[in-house]
């Protein structure tokens, strides 16, 4: 059975317990969100063969992120995916998409899945490309041998592009960014060369009875998000959505599990409410989404950007953020690039699990904040997200060992810092309140 399944059934899984504890939560309370599809556990049976450590999806437990790796055709091999896998890991990302579209792509995809603790997730049509020599040759046997392939291995969750129906390719005719996911281009592309519809459309229950046999969880994709403001929130997006909507309730009836992919561009004043809309459409089905990114004109920097939008996002209801790091527009990610984003979007989904008050989610700020304050210099760098680099900060102007005791920094030296100041005025308050309430000699 599917993690659907037994939940239906009443049952709580050793899957159900593992995410309960690390969400501090009861196994029935996973169990009765996963019941009524709004939390997922990407697991497949063949990857908890390995060292997959379950995760939980969806708005009622900690916000998530994912981080992307992959090689390409012109760039990358399989040591310098794991060092990204690991670098992803080691910094906190809690599932990890494997994008890979160039070399040996089972080679690859098995030496992530068997070193990957966290779920991973592909876009199986990718490999279907490759195997094909132009996108018009692309046909349904072809992807269900590459989503039969891929499950066994033990892929946790597949990107699936079936709400880019042909119908909607003209409504993205006038954007300035066109068709920009990979996916949805490709398949958009087929739709017109065929004149037909996208056979993951129709194929969907197939595809679902696929996934089924492996708990294989979707991450229905959405092949016409925006690629830049000017398109963001379009009659495109939103007829892919409702389509989306169509196929959760699909899937959900056949005990599939699912999550809904959204928008990668938006402006700041519409991040809420394509969350909401996407609440309602999808029938609260975790969203997860990638940024999203709330200016265009920061290249290089679109970590940030993203992150401001990824905040506002997990705030209002998303349940999973897609990372953006320093090379998104520009180039394949180093594992420099992949450390960046991972830290910037750990950044936006504790910030978004502290204004949804969730219990606990401010106690590590409260206590890096008295550690702060008492001058504390290591224990500060133990409770940062990258504690190496808080550390490599602080030594760069005062390298030497005695200067983690010391009551200041390089910014304000020892005349200067506020919060020593504010010691010391507080000691001569006490000092003062202690001669008054002590007897007259």
């Amino acid at each position: 059975m599917t993690q659907l399944e037994a939940a239906r059934k009443g049952q709580i899984t050793p899957e159900m317990k593992r995410v309960a504890e690390k969400e501090k939560v009861s196994p029935e309370f996973i169990r009765d969100e996963i019941v009524a599809g709004r939390l997922i556990i990407p697991a497949n049976i063949n990857h908890l063969k390995y060292r997959l450590d379950p995760t939980g999806i969806g708005i009622g437990v900690s916000c998530k992120i994912n981080a992307n790796i992959g090689n390409s055709s012109t760039t990358s091999n399989i040591d310098q995916e794991l060092e990204k896998l690991h670098m992803a890991v080691h910094y906190g990302s809690d599932t990890v998409m494997d994008l890979s579209t160039g070399g040996d792509l089972d080679a690859i995809r098995e030496a992530i899945i068997q070193a990957s603790t966290v779920p991973l997730g592909t876009v199986p049509i990718y490999q279907a490309l490759e195997t094909v020599d132009k996108i018009e040759d692309l046909s349904w046997p072809i992807m269900r041998d590459v989503l039969e392939k891929q499950a066994k291995q033990g892929v946790d969750y597949f990107t699936i592009h079936a709400g880019v129906r042909k119908a909607y390719v003209p409504l993205a005719r006038n954007r300035i960014t066109g068709i920009v996911s990979r996916g949805g281009s490709i398949l958009a592309q087929w739709c017109t060369a065929h004149n037909e519809e996208n056979f993951l459309y129709t194929h969907f229950d197939e595809i679902s009875e696929i996934l089924k046999a492996y708990d294989v969880s979707y991450s229905l994709g959405d092949g016409l998000r925006p690629g830049c403001l000017a398109d963001a929130s379009d009659a495109a997006q939103f007829a892919e959505l409702d389509t989306l909507g169509e196929l959760t309730a699909r899937a959900v009836a056949m005990g599939v599990q699912v999550m809904v992919e959204g928008p990668g561009h938006v402006p700041v004043h519409q991040v809420a409410m394509n969350v909401e809309r996407q609440q309602k459409v999808c029938h609260g089905a975790p969203f997860y989404v990638l940024g999203p990114l709330v200016t265009d004109i920061a290249p290089g920097y679109d970590h940030i950007t993203s992150a401001i939008g990824a905040t506002l996002a997990g705030t209002a209801g998303a349940a999973l953020l897609c990372y953006v790091t320093p090379a998104e527009h520009l180039s394949l990610p180093s594992a420099q690039d992949v450390r960046e984003g991972v830290i910037a979007y750990k950044i936006a989904a504790h910030a978004s699990d502290v204004a949804r008050q969730r219990p606990g989610a401010r106690d590590r700020d409260d206590e890096l904040s008295r550690a702060r304050f008492n001058f504390d210099w290591n224990r500060q760098f133990a409770l940062s997200l990258d504690p190496e680099a808080a550390k490599a900060k602080h030594d760069s102007t005062l390298p030497q060992e005695g200067f983690k005791d010391a009551p200041f920094c390089s910014m304000c030296g020892p005349k200067y810092c506020a919060m020593k100041i504010t010691q010391d005025g507080r000691a001569i308050e006490e000092e003062r309140a202690q001669l008054v309430s002590s007897p007259r000699s």
